[in-house]
């Protein structure tokens, strides 16, 4: 009986020496999962930092050259329009002259 009782204890012993383990498995495994998640999160915010910063130096890339083609478009304009006034100013003083003085 005694021997039952021994084998028994040895039994309980071991399992729990086995439980032990496990959970100092489970607590390593838990760890190193949890590193994994915090490298993948480390990566995909290094990731999507990037890419914005791409498209971001993309975007301003484009509206620097809309800015600059509309400017010289208003450079454009406005020399188009001194041409205009330095070509026809007196026709245009005396068509407003001619309205002034009909009245």
């Amino acid at each position: 009986m005694d021997s039952v009782m021994e084998q028994i204890a040895e039994i309980e012993n071991t399992a729990e020496q086995i439980v032990e383990h496990a959970q100092e498995q489970k607590a390593d495994i838990e760890r190193w999962i949890q590193n994994e998640r915090n490298l993948f999160d480390q990566e995909t915010e290094q990731t999507l930092q990037e890419e914005i910063s791409k498209i971001r130096a993309q975007a301003k890339e484009k509206m620097d050259t809309i800015m600059e083609e509309q400017r010289q478009n208003n450079r454009k304009y406005l020399e188009d329009l001194r041409k205009e006034y330095m070509e026809n100013h007196e026709a245009y003083a005396r068509e407003i002259l001619e309205h002034i003085t009909e009245v």
